[in-house]
């Protein structure tokens, strides 16, 4: 079987038969060709009778390289034919690959002050781009776009940049990102030149303003000229500073993972006796602590200890009889970046120097004598050695380690991996397999991701969002979801789409039981000629459709053209039509003549999607919707009511992924999922049987870090996501509500208010036209009629109820508004006022 892998893309495996003797070989083409960045072979079968062996040859593609080594000092000038260079488009296009975090692949400017840069930074690439000239200079000004990760690994990465006016693409690798310049031009205008690998000052040969690109680039496209092709061929368009060769040198530099944050260890020799110790290493890592060497010193002199302590490094050199040496040093040290490390003990001077800033303990060390060790621990301890013979008084380091060098000697890490020199285990050996999990960053709605070795993190804070990956809001979709909670009139947020892409805002809820009105953003811009209190299309009055206007021959009061004021007064509630963004009045020029217009605020009240219920009453039955695209994040709330034993309350399936939600006995709701690893099942049991015909609320959710299922108000459900293996949900199948593909396990109730990623299911439509199910669902009462207090009475709507407070003291919209007296007379009546008459007498 083989797999073919790079980042962000997996070629699902293909199997391939092999040779069936010791002497054939056997020929396979894939059909079409794939980019890959890692070619996997698994053997699934091989001669029972004999031993697993196996030969392979991979044959690519023809491709035309040409490429050019900069060594960190050396830049290519491509000089223009003319002295501005004055672009609508640009197209620009190359590969690189750098042990080095830092340094600009291209450069151009004019004197007006457009230019453009893209450079390396810290292990990302920045991409500066001006065309307006009041903007500041490079130095100055913040990247237009950043994008990447750890691009300093040594790996072939991809660029493209392409720009038509203000308009730009930029990609790296897979990932693009699309943004549109300020300000008001539309050219790129550069003087002279662009440079690539450097910006070389001018009038000073071997200067440079930035940090050079030290690494290679291959296939470097400049608006369709190959900027390689010409410098190889030493074409006059292009001037060479500094050293640049035309094949990529191989740096003999050999990295290793430390993989498991128990078991992890690298053991090097060293040199006993020596007087003094020099021991050196670079290192990266995203976890905050980690043992990063140990020793027992020689003669006597003590143990030395250098680890990572909430990303601080702390060196601590202890004799028994003495007092500890100690030095701290730097901070944020578990940014996944290379870091330089180098501890020194030279005639009684230690000096521990992080990327090339020394320091020294602010103890006395002037009596202290160390000689170096015999024994190195790189990382971790192993498991049967003894306190004094390696010291790890915190967790195992977890991350990656190069160019140790000890007593000023390079250590050969192949040689570790042959068996010849120290020893190791749960090692990577000439690999960083270090990753970004934070990009892209799966905190949604402007969380910030943090990470370790092994995860990430989201952290919500001010972004009106909860959950492992701020996916969940903290604000209700509707004023009606406030009022069915018994809150009363007031200012709420409301976030419209839940878990979707649009924020929250603020509303003022008028939660009364009067006439709902509805209130919709975006209407045409059509002429209507009705007014308050008569429905579209009448062209009236309030007064018109009764008779009652003060002129019979007119339909508006204020057609009667009378000496006094009359008016016209009503609500406009007709949503299609709404809200008003424009009053038109004419005929303004009468003598004699006045008239007042105010329209008041639009009021929302309502949520038909809360009360959006539908009813299925046989099990073959169910609605079927597009399918359900949810690859990183899913959430998915409903409520039901059933009598059923069982039955199926949704289920989108893929080519192997599915995820399916049921209410699998009278007292268990389960939630399975599969994104590739094996299905994965959540299931809640309640104490009480939830067949009831009451209403429940059911809320499942999935993300990269967990899955999680809720019902009404039992304790959550949750099962961390595995960090390995698959992680995105491709479903491909209609989304079947109510029931499966199969047409067995039907559910039989009801289901109201379904919410998919916040996006609301109108399940009532599409029963419409659908055999087995109808539109609405009876009973609202019967699981809410207890929220209407102090003897009001609940009645049915046909999308939700109300309280009818006729027969209760108090008014509201549960009947809990007001105030009440009772006063106990003599003969043991009891009075209840309900108005403002004054009562006397003791008589009931």
């Amino acid at each position: 079987m083989v797999s073919l892998i790079s980042p962000g893309f997996h070629f699902f495996p293909q199997t391939f038969a092999g040779n069936m003797n010791a002497d054939s070989v056997m020929h396979h083409k894939l059909l079409h060709s794939v980019r890959a960045r890692f070619i996997r072979f698994v053997p699934l079968e091989w001669n029972p009778s004999g031993k697993i062996g196996m030969r392979v040859e991979v044959y690519g593609c023809s491709y035309k390289s040409d490429v050019a080594d900069f060594d960190g000092r050396s830049s290519l000038l491509y000089r223009f034919n003319q002295k501005l260079m004055s672009t609508l488009k640009d197209v620009i296009s190359l590969k690189f690959k750098s042990m080095q975090g830092d340094g600009v692949l291209f450069h151009g400017e004019g004197q007006r002050g457009d230019h453009i840069t893209l450079e390396l930074q810290r292990g990302r690439l920045a991409l500066h781009l001006n065309l307006d000239d009041s903007k500041p200079r490079l130095s100055s000004s913040p990247p237009s776009a950043t994008l990447g990760s750890l691009l300093d690994d040594q790996h072939w990465h991809s660029v493209l940049l392409e720009r038509v006016g203000k308009h730009v693409n930029f990609t790296v690798d897979r990932h693009t990102q699309h943004f549109r310049t300020k300000g008001e031009a539309d050219a790129l205008d550069i003087d002279y030149e662009l440079s690539f690998g450097g910006i070389p000052v001018p009038g000073k040969p071997g200067t440079f303003l930035k940090k050079n690109f030290h690494g290679c680039i291959e296939n470097l496209y400049y608006n369709g000229v190959n900027i390689i092709d010409l410098a190889k061929r030493r074409k006059h368009q292009i001037y060479t500073v500094g050293n640049v060769t035309f094949s990529c040198s191989e740096p003999q530099i050999v990295p290793i993972t430390f993989v498991n944050s128990s078991s992890s260890y690298l053991l090097l020799p060293g040199t006993p006796q020596i007087d003094g110790l020099s021991v050196s290493f670079q290192f990266r890592t995203w976890n905050k602590d980690g043992l990063l060497l140990s020793t027992m010193l020689s003669e006597g002199s003590g143990t030395l200890l250098l680890r990572l302590e909430d990303g601080t490094l702390r060196l601590v050199i202890q004799k028994m009889t003495e007092r500890a040496a100690e030095i701290l040093t730097g901070r944020d040290l578990n940014d996944g970046l290379w870091h330089s490390v180098s501890i020194s003990a030279r005639r009684n001077r230690i000096t521990l120097t992080l990327d090339n800033n020394a320091a020294s303990p602010a103890q006395d060390t002037s009596r202290m004598q160390i000689y170096s060790g015999n024994r190195y621990y790189f990382g971790g301890c192993p498991d049967n050695l003894t306190d004094s013979q390696c010291l790890n008084p915190i967790k195992a380091f977890q991350g990656c380690m190069r160019l140790i060098f000890i007593d000023n000697q390079p250590k050969d890490l192949i040689s570790v991996q042959q068996g010849s020199l120290g020893n190791f285990s749960d090692l990577h050996i000439d690999l960083c397999s270090i990753k970004d999990r934070c990009l892209p960053n799966y905190c949604e709605h402007g969380g910030s991701c943090s990470q370790s070795w092994t995860t990430f993190y989201c952290n919500c804070t001010d972004t009106g969002y909860v959950g492992a990956t701020c996916h969940n809001s903290l604000y209700e979709q509707s004023c009606e979801v406030y009022r069915h909670q018994g809150n009363t009139a007031g200012f709420f947020y409301i976030d419209s789409d839940g878990s979707g892409p649009l924020g929250p805002f603020q509303v003022y809820c008028n939660i009364t039981d009067g006439t709902p009105l509805t209130w919709w953003i975006g209407r045409s811009n059509e002429r209507q000629p009705y007014w308050g209190g008569a429905p579209p299309g009448v062209q009236q009055c309030d007064c018109g459709l009764d008779e009652s206007c003060l002129d019979i021959r007119h339909f508006c009061n204020c057609d009667a053209d009378k000496d006094e004021w009359t008016n016209d007064t009503g609500f406009l509630s007709f949503k299609d039509h709404l809200p008003v963004t424009q009053i038109v009045i004419t005929d303004t020029d009468r003598t004699n003549s006045e008239a007042a217009w105010r329209i008041g605020p639009l009021r929302c009240y309502g949520d038909r999607h809360f009360w959006n219920a539908v009813s299925f009453y046989t099990e073959a039955s169910y609605l079927h919707f597009p399918t359900f695209h949810a690859e990183f994040s899913a959430d998915i709330s409903f409520f039901f009511k059933t009598t059923a034993l069982s039955g199926v309350f949704l289920e989108n399936l893929g080519i192997k992924d599915f995820i399916r939600l049921e209410i699998s006995s009278p007292s268990e709701i389960t939630f399975a999922i599969d994104v590739g690893n094996g299905p994965i099942e959540l299931i809640v049991q309640s104490p009480s049987s939830l067949n009831d015909n009451q209403w429940h609320y059911v809320r499942a959710e999935r993300n990269l870090k967990e899955t999680s299922l809720q019902v009404d108000n039992l304790p959550r459900m949750t099962k961390e996501t595995s960090e390995e293996g698959h992680f995105r949900l491709q479903l491909n199948s209609q989304l079947f509500v109510g029931g499966t593909s199969s047409r067995q396990k039907g559910f039989l109730g009801c289901i109201r208010s379904l919410h998919l990623n916040g996006q609301k299911l109108d399940l009532e439509e599409r029963a419409k036209v659908t055999s087995g199910v109808r539109p609405g669902c009876p009973g609202h009462c019967s699981s809410y009629g207890s929220i209407c207090h102090n003897g009001g009475k609940c009645v049915e709507k046909h999308s939700g109820y109300f309280c009818d407070c006729t027969s209760s003291p108090y008014e509201g919209p549960f009947c809990k508004k007001g105030t009440i007296e009772i006063y106990v007379f003599p003969t043991g009546c009891v009075l209840v006022p309900t108005d403002c008459r004054h009562v006397t007498g003791n008589s009931c």
